[in-house]
């Protein structure tokens, strides 16, 4: 206990140097300026991740995988935590098939999931689970090692809102999409151009979801019954010479960014006719919920340039290769 007394004479006299330099200390003079207190907080806690080394692990009640969690992190707010279930349900299903289908490339020695590792987490408004960092170790009999670092946050959904001016004939092809510039900090961008999207809620509607979004964000009201799913109806699944699908139950939807995240997007469409002269009202328009820090703006750009327009989006990309295909096979 000696020993930490010349530590704790010194600090407060270190933290208010600190404190009286940080206009001249390159790295400090961003850093709040209230107190020495607030100066010690920022270097402590710098990120709102909650990151922890007490761990704490219990075995999987469905898959018998030893689970390990960190500090803060409970059992009940894991399994309760709906991409986390749906995430480990689907690979464990996946990795099923490798012994029922003799074709399954790795029939012969089949991965198995060892363990998983939560490293960090997220909570949406101070107390539900948002997001999780895990590592997930996937083996097979000769210690070969599938990539399992994952940021778990849960499916979205993308919608495709076509406007046709109200005097066109039947068979226009005169027709317009809407689309959201908004800031987006992951991407370094105060201006992503994308088509309107939002996370879909624990219990999972999907339709429900994408109107809500619509309104929220488009100024729309939409009924979730007058929208159709265009993943769905493209039927992606791939087939075994058996019949069975190959990606066991994987979601009829596009993933972003499968080699890192557990995120999914059904993109869903939804078309109508609009007066002509209210179409560059759309234009320009300030739209979306500010109290969840939403602004967006909307931007009214023809059908045919929209894989140009939302180059950078992977849904605007998706729409458009699902809305051209279906509509060759005569399904639109």
């Amino acid at each position: 206990m000696r020993g930490w007394i010349p530590v704790l004479f010194i600090m407060p006299i270190f933290l208010a140097a600190l404190y009286q330099s940080r206009n001249t200390i390159p790295f400090l003079h961003r850093w709040p300026s209230s107190s020495p207190a607030v100066l010690l907080n920022s270097l402590i806690s710098p990120f709102n991740t909650r990151i922890h080394r007490t761990m704490s692990t219990f075995n999987h009640p469905d898959y018998a995988v030893p689970v390990t969690l960190p500090e803060g992190l409970s059992q009940e707010q894991l399994l309760g935590f709906h991409p986390f279930r749906s995430w480990i349900s689907t690979l464990e299903n996946s990795l099923s098939l490798q012994a029922q289908n003799l074709s399954h490339p790795f029939h012969k020695d089949p991965y198995v999931l060892r363990s998983v590792t939560i490293q960090s987490f997220d909570l949406f408004g101070g107390k539900r689970l948002g997001f999780l960092k895990l590592v997930a170790e996937v083996t097979n009999g000769a210690g070969e090692k599938l990539p399992g670092s994952i940021f778990l946050r849960g499916p979205s959904v993308a919608m495709l809102v076509i406007l046709i001016p109200d005097d066109a004939p039947a068979d226009t092809d005169e027709r317009y999409v809407l689309l959201t510039v908004q800031p987006r900090v992951p991407a370094g961008s105060l201006e992503f151009v994308e088509l309107p999207a939002g996370m879909v809620d624990e219990e999972g509607e999907f339709a429900g979801t994408a109107a809500n979004e619509i309104e929220e964000e488009l100024g729309l009201k939409i009924p979730a019954s007058e929208l159709k799913c265009l993943s769905e109806m493209a039927d992606m699944s791939p087939k075994f010479e058996n019949g069975k699908t190959q990606d066991g139950n994987l979601p009829q939807a596009m993933y972003p960014s499968a080699g890192g995240c557990d995120e999914y997007i059904p993109i869903y469409m939804h078309e109508r006719r609009v007066p002509r002269d209210t179409l560059n009202d759309w234009s320009g328009r300030l739209t979306g919920l500010r109290e969840h820090g939403e602004k967006i703006t909307l931007k009214l750009i023809k059908m045919q340039d929209l894989w140009r327009e939302g180059a950078r989006d992977a849904k605007s990309l998706a729409a458009v290769a699902l809305w051209e295909g279906l509509r060759r096979e005569g399904k639109l």
